[in-house]
């Protein structure tokens, strides 16, 4: 659409000559914007590498998203079963998804991806959702439930609905949006993470939340940004801290629009992997690489040998180059 549409579309000014973006958004074209991001990129791959100490909005809400697990309001039924209950709102907000650029979301809670929901394998879930978008919108949560708490019957801007069911099985499960068009509504960032713990528990570990994703900012049906926790490059920003034979366990899913596969690679190690993650004694694959079409989700357990920065991102280069890429700095 041109440099004026995007600046319209993208709806700021970039943040001058002290950020990643030099020029202001209306002599900014899509090519100029790949490039410096591909700049950012590369300086990154260095192990000497220092990102400096700058702070927006959306980097720390990157940062957060990783270990912000909201366990609901926990209540007791008369038959003894833990209840959940949570509260989900949608409302349309500017999201920063670089430094500089913000993109005009549909959101759960106002961030994009929404609150990672969490619970354990049997207990009864209550999610309380709002709509104050001004779109109708729903909650279609993966997982095994009744069909009419399926989330396909839109809720109108102004009205609540309640979803009540039983979590299981254990895993990962997504949820998102299920209103028409589906590509906008899951690509304008209505969707986030469920995890429902075995009832056995998992070994113990340090324990993170990713989700794939990118942005399309010209409309064209084609991304210009990705992301994990939906901002370019937050962890080669915030390189994700470890000790060294430290138990460290990722929950990551692709919610990837308008790109059929997001993958996950790491450098100089390998993990176990586990699809869907519904059973924790199952057999998981050892691979330094994993594909993930969209809706598609596992968990990874890595333990790292030595002291080091260990890079990780998509293995797709465009999506490495654009802003999916990050680095765990083991102690």
């Amino acid at each position: 659409m041109g440099a004026a549409g995007l600046a319209g579309i993208v709806g700021s000014s970039f943040l001058g000559t002290g950020s990643l973006f030099t020029k202001k958004a209306s002599a900014m074209d899509k090519t100029e914007m790949h490039h410096a991001l591909q700049h950012q990129m590369s300086q990154g791959m260095a192990h000497g590498y220092d990102p400096g100490t700058d702070s927006t909005p959306g980097l720390e809400a990157a940062v957060k998203a990783l270990t912000a697990f909201d366990y609901g309001t926990v209540s007791k039924s008369p038959d003894g079963k833990t209840i959940r209950e949570y509260h989900i709102q949608a409302w349309d907000a500017e999201v920063e998804i670089a430094k500089g650029i913000k993109f005009p979301g549909w959101t759960f809670n106002g961030s994009i991806p929404g609150p990672t929901l969490r619970c354990t394998e049997g207990d009864m879930i209550r999610i309380i959702f709002g709509n104050g978008s001004a779109h109708p919108h729903s909650i279609h949560l993966h997982g095994i439930h009744p069909t009419n708490m399926d989330g396909l019957e839109p809720v109108p801007t102004g009205n609540t609905f309640t979803y009540e069911f039983e979590a299981k099985p254990a895993g990962l499960h997504p949820y998102h949006c299920h209103v028409p068009p589906l590509a906008r509504h899951i690509h304008k960032g209505l969707y986030g993470h469920m995890i429902v713990d075995p009832i056995k528990p998992r070994k113990q570990a340090k324990e993170f939340s990713m989700v794939m994703n990118g942005f399309d900012l010209d409309l064209d049906g084609e991304n210009e940004v990705y992301t994990v926790n939906g901002y370019a490059f937050a962890y080669q920003s915030r390189p994700l801290k470890v000790r060294i034979g430290e138990l460290v366990r990722i929950y990551i899913s692709n919610l990837t629009e308008f790109d059929p596969i997001n993958s996950f690679h790491l450098h100089a190690n390998f993990f176990h992997y586990y699809p869907t993650g519904a059973d924790p004694d199952a057999r998981p694959f050892f691979t330094d690489t994993i594909m993930q079409c969209q809706g598609e989700r596992g968990i990874i357990e890595i333990t790292f040998p030595a002291a080091g920065k260990y890079m990780f991102h998509a293995h797709q280069s465009e999506f490495t180059e654009l802003g999916w890429m990050g680095f765990f700095e083991v102690e």
